[in-house]
């Protein structure tokens, strides 16, 4: 098995960059991709916990990367725009400055949050919610997770869905918008830094099937390389056209499990659609990661 889209505690993961690696190695995972939100603090530790492990017999590959909010006017109602830079081998100057000014603009995001939560008197604290992040020292990314486990602590929710549901869901009392890169910013950053540009979870983009080739192609026209067809959010016959409509636009298939831990327990390593197994097939149809 192979997982191309995996998150640890540096952003909204609850498993360190190493212990994600020796979980998925436990599994029988032979290579992994690390795609934190907004961040490549994780890569090196994760890197290094790669060296140490096999998997039946054969060294463990490790693919760095990252997830990065996309600013899109195209976007349907509630929509948005994840795009997967894979294999992140050498992030240039002008790459990290990037991703220091989307976790500063997440910092600012972040505290808009939690005073909406002071104004339905939930009154929790900045330093409860960088505790609850392993982020008390600047080393981790605070995401909606994150506030959905505060949410659960104050017993404002019973759990992750139902904190989505009534408060942090796109929409909903306590959502604030992301700020983002542009496509092509992204893009050639991404390049530059040695990785391949991919869309993240078609569906979230929340665009008609009718409309959605157009939109997949224009993007494609601006340096897209990938779709990640196959995620546990759509069912299997939307990935099936996912899947044909990459392979109808010379894009490479990706699959991933978007796995967070105990965040999100629906989500297993290794895993995508409806449990389906995540075959190394996917990997071996994408060179430019070995």
């Amino acid at each position: 098995m192979v997982d191309l889209h995996t998150h640890s505690n540096i952003s909204d993961g609850d498993l360190s960059p190493a212990l994600l690696v020796r979980e998925a190695a436990k599994t029988g995972i032979r290579a992994l991709a690390l795609t934190d939100h907004d961040t490549i603090y994780g890569l090196e530790s994760a890197k290094a916990a790669a060296k140490l492990e096999t998997v039946d017999g054969k060294p463990f590959h490790f693919i760095p990367g990252i997830e990065v909010n996309i600013n899109w006017q195209g976007l349907g109602p509630g929509g948005e725009f994840h795009l997967l830079g894979l294999g992140i081998k050498s992030p240039t100057s002008d790459f990290i400055s990037a991703v220091e000014w989307l976790s500063r603009r997440r910092e600012v995001r972040n505290r808009e949050i939690l005073d909406r939560m002071h104004e339905f008197s939930i009154e929790a604290t900045w330093e409860e919610l960088l505790e609850i992040a392993g982020a008390k020292n600047g080393n981790g990314s605070v995401g909606r997770p994150h506030f959905a486990a505060l949410l659960i602590k104050h017993k404002v929710v019973k759990n992750v869905k139902q904190a989505f549901a009534r408060y942090l869901g796109v929409g909903k009392p306590l959502y604030v918008p992301k700020d983002g890169l542009k496509f092509e910013d992204a893009v050639s950053l991404i390049r530059q830094s040695g990785g391949i540009p991919i869309l993240a979870h078609p569906i979230s983009l929340f665009i008609a099937w009718g409309r959605l080739p157009d939109v997949i192609k224009k993007l494609k026209d601006l340096g897209l390389a990938g779709l990640e067809a196959w995620h546990p959010t759509a069912k299997q016959g939307a990935c099936r056209r996912l899947e044909a409509l990459a392979q109808e636009l010379g894009l490479y298939v990706t699959e991933g499990s978007d796995f967070h831990g105990s965040l999100r327990p629906d989500r297993r390593l290794g895993y995508s659609s409806r449990g389906r197994k995540i075959s190394d097939t996917i990997l071996e149809a994408i060179p430019e990661l070995y």
